[in-house]
C-alpha cells in the first residue's frame, strides 16, 4: 500500500492542532470500514460521561480494537468522520486526536449532530483503514 498526503495550494492548509489532511491519495492494499464507535466499553457502559477528551480516547481505544481484527492500526486509517454533540469540545477532542495521530494524519471530517445513540454519548467516530 503506498498512501500520499494531498496538500493543494489552492485550498486552506489546516490550522495549527488540527489533526487532519485536506486529503489522502492510496494505491493498493485492502480498505477496511468500521462503524462508528463511541465510548462504551466491553461491559457497554458509558466511558467519560460529560468529559469529551476521556470520550474521545475510549472511542479512539475501540477503534484501535475494531482496526486490530483486520491486521490493522490507526496509522492505515486515510478518512475519520467524527461526530459531536458539541462543536466546542473541538479543542479537546483534537488534543487527544494528537495523542494517536502522530504523523501523515487522515482525512477528517467534524460534524456536530443533535444527539448520538446515548443521551451521555458526545463524540462518535467511523474510520476508513487501507492494509498491504
Amino acid at each position: 500500500m503506498e498512501k500520499s498526503i494531498l496538500k493543494s495550494p489552492k485550498v486552506a492548509s489546516p490550522r495549527p492542532g488540527q489533526i487532519m489532511s485536506q486529503g489522502v491519495k492510496v494505491t493498493g492494499g485492502t480498505t477496511v470500514y468500521t462503524s462508528g464507535q463511541v465510548a462504551r466499553n466491553s461491559q457497554a457502559e458509558v466511558v467519560g460521561v460529560g468529559d469529551a477528551a476521556a470520550q474521545t480516547r475510549q472511542v479512539l481505544e475501540n477503534l484501535k480494537s475494531v482496526l486490530a481484527e483486520a491486521g490493522a492500526t490507526l496509522d492505515d486509517i486515510v478518512k475519520v468522520v467524527v461526530y459531536v454533540t458539541d462543536v466546542d469540545d473541538f479543542a479537546a477532542i483534537h488534543k487527544v486526536r494528537a495523542e494517536y495521530f502522530k504523523d501523515d494524519y487522515p482525512a477528517s471530517t467534524l460534524v456536530e449532530v443533535a444527539a448520538l445513540a446515548g443521551p451521555d454519548l458526545l463524540v462518535e467516530i467511523e474510520a476508513i483503514a487501507v492494509i498491504p
